[in-house]
């Protein structure tokens, strides 16, 4: 699968579109989610161009995603 570089989540992270920040490091992203389906409703997002998560796997995208819901978590 092809990264689609005018995704809604590229346009995020090249502030394009604005969300409210609930961490941010070199690595990932996380914010609120517009619509929430819970009380708390956090999404989590690699800043590498990542389409899916088999392309993550293979990427340290994927470890970093782990790292930081650790951190968001606490």
């Amino acid at each position: 699968m092809n990264y689609d570089s005018q995704n809604i989540f590229a346009k995020i992270l090249r502030g394009e579109i604005p969300c409210e920040k609930v961490y941010e490091n070199d690595h990932v992203l996380a914010f609120h989610d517009l619509a929430p389906q819970a009380p708390t409703h956090i999404l989590l997002i690699p800043k590498s161009p990542v389409a899916c998560v088999a392309d993550a796997r293979e990427s340290e995208a994927m470890g970093q995603l782990l790292l930081a819901v650790g951190e968001i978590a606490r």
